[in-house]
């Protein structure tokens, strides 16, 4: 393995040279402290960053295992360092000048959800680190500025190691709380699966967003509180028992008036396929993790799907047991979408009636009227709800503004 100095002179050697010189980068680099990887090379300073990793040993982090003892643990340590390394790399962007991406030093940004992500993994019997993380190689124009890029290997990249993923630079208490987190977000979707439950929304969650842009938290936003009657408590291993609203298996039905927060309540299920961060306020808004979101998706491609269950004998003889479309109607996409994810394995179906198609979810007593049972190819959402549960083991959690069609078929009602 090279050291950092042979970085350092291969860089004064090939300054001022055309910009392709910067492939004889590629290798493994000593900086003490850490392993520096140039992995691949940009063309051109105007390209795709270069791909350059880092590996530092859980000697050298001295982050305690206890941080990384489980899956859960692990996961929420990889995506705290992962962030903080962000905000180090956002501070040392573009300090090193040049044409094009010159300087640019960054890492996936992560969003409000806890994920095990490929930027930033952890090695559970050493505690060794590997950062993933793009840099922009400094050129004039196209000619290599080695003097801007020695900056970023030696001065700029260097802190933020130092800054983000030493133990002794980070937030002690908040890596304790964050594994706390973990195990309690782990403990609830166990608890979850042991007592027959779609969904847990926890007292005092926030669940409006910032804006339709933003994942953050609203401002000053009413928390959630759970009806008595289907409120519930978690003696969670850390921290006072949580109470919150028990979401059962079956058929579970969201109603409310206008601008009352029933699509809020579905996106906030939606997301909770996932954990949060804290802070987020929906710490503890957990959804069985094979939930799908069914909606209608005009236009889109489908190839070989069996959507029998819901559409049977079109009128163009076109056969719905092998179905091919570019271009499906809102109808035949959400059938789609059902089959799709009855397929791979989902046991909870989440629909909003704003972005479903009408005639795939109801069609009332007068319609039935106007055109017979026989006379039509769809067999509603409806018609098969109790069947998907009973049979498929298949729960529904449907938001209803406007039609009260569902109230029967409902074996749970939540009114906001």
């Amino acid at each position: 393995m090279k050291t950092a100095e042979d970085l350092r002179a291969l860089l004064q050697r090939i300054d001022h040279r055309s910009y392709p010189a910067y492939k004889d980068l590629r290798g493994s680099y000593n900086f003490t402290d850490y392993i520096l990887n140039v992995d691949h090379v940009q063309g051109d300073p105007f390209a795709s960053p270069s791909k350059v990793s880092l590996c530092v040993t859980g000697k050298r982090s001295a982050i305690p295992a206890k941080l990384y003892e489980n899956r859960q643990r692990r996961i929420i340590l990889q995506d705290y360092l992962l962030r903080q390394f962000g905000i180090q790399a956002d501070q040392a962007a573009f300090k090193a000048k040049g044409s094009g991406k010159s300087g640019l030093i960054s890492v996936s940004r992560c969003g409000q959800e806890i994920l095990e992500r490929g930027a930033c993994s952890i090695t559970e019997n050493t505690g060794d680190i590997l950062l993933r993380l793009e840099v922009g190689l400094p050129a004039n124009g196209r000619t290599i500025n080695s003097r801007e890029a020695i900056r970023i290997f030696f001065e700029l990249i260097p802190v933020c190691v130092e800054k983000s993923l030493y133990y002794k630079a980070l937030n002690h208490a908040l890596l304790e709380e964050n594994a706390k987190l973990a195990d309690n977000q782990a403990y609830i979707r166990k608890y979850m699966k042991e007592h027959d439950l779609c969904a847990f929304v926890a007292d005092g969650s926030i669940l409006p967003r910032e804006s339709g842009i933003s994942q953050k938290p609203m401002k000053g936003a009413v928390r959630f509180k759970s009806p008595s009657s289907m409120r519930g408590e978690i003696a969670v291993p850390y921290g006072n028992p949580l109470t919150g609203m028990f979401v059962p298996k079956g058929v579970t039905l969201i109603v409310g008036g206008g601008y009352h927060g029933k699509s809020t309540l579905l996106e906030a299920l939606e997301r909770g396929v996932y954990d949060h961060i804290g802070g987020d306020g929906r710490e503890y808004v957990l959804t069985d993790d094979t939930a799908f979101k069914i909606r209608a998706e005009d236009g889109r491609s489908i190839k070989n799907v069996d959507i029998s269950m819901f559409i049977n004998g079109l009128p163009n003889g076109k056969d719905t047991q092998h179905f091919h479309t570019e271009d499906a109607s809102g109808s035949t996409s959400q059938a789609a979408n059902v089959i799709e994810a009855m397929e791979s394995g989902s046991k909870v179906l989440l629909i909003d009636e704003d972005t479903s198609a009408t005639n795939f979810m109801i069609r009332d007593e007068l319609m039935q009227l106007v055109v017979s049972r026989e006379a039509e190819p769809i067999t509603p959402y409806i018609d098969r709800i109790r069947e998907l549960y009973e049979v498929y083991g298949m729960s529904s959690i449907i938001v209803a503004g406007s039609s009260g069609s569902y109230f029967h078929k409902a074996d749970h009602i939540i009114q906001m």
